[in-house]
């Protein structure tokens, strides 16, 4: 659900989604993880933290999409994601860069759904 962290709706909306996410998430038995897509430049929301301890709560994998990547310096996004691994520490979770304008992370990315799938 893209923007779901960020979308500016009522309350009513957002707690819908929250009952659909719920929902899906514990009756989807074929269910292998969750990609978890963040705009780097504004890491670990409520919301993102949230779906961390729920993939936790229910051991499921977890992958940290660190999207816009390509907004930030290299160095500024290393200092991202060592933040995000010191504060998020599970071996269960995943992170890594990305970029749909430059197209960074996408190997990457199709990987760890391989992973997951095969």
């Amino acid at each position: 659900m893209p923007g779901y962290g960020f979308a500016r709706v009522d309350v009513a909306t957002k707690n819908k989604w929250r009952k659909l996410l719920d929902f899906y998430f514990q009756e989807r038995q074929s269910l292998r993880g969750v990609f978890l897509i963040i705009d780097i430049r504004h890491p670990l929301k409520s919301f993102d933290q949230l779906m961390f301890n729920y993939c936790q709560t229910n051991d499921l994998s977890l992958h940290m999409v660190l999207n816009k990547s390509d907004k930030i310096s290299k160095n500024m996004a290393n200092k991202t994601i060592n933040q995000i691994k010191s504060d998020i520490k599970s071996p269960n979770t995943s992170i890594q860069l990305f970029s749909s304008l430059k197209g960074i992370g996408v190997d990457e990315a199709r990987i760890k759904l391989a992973e997951w799938l095969f």
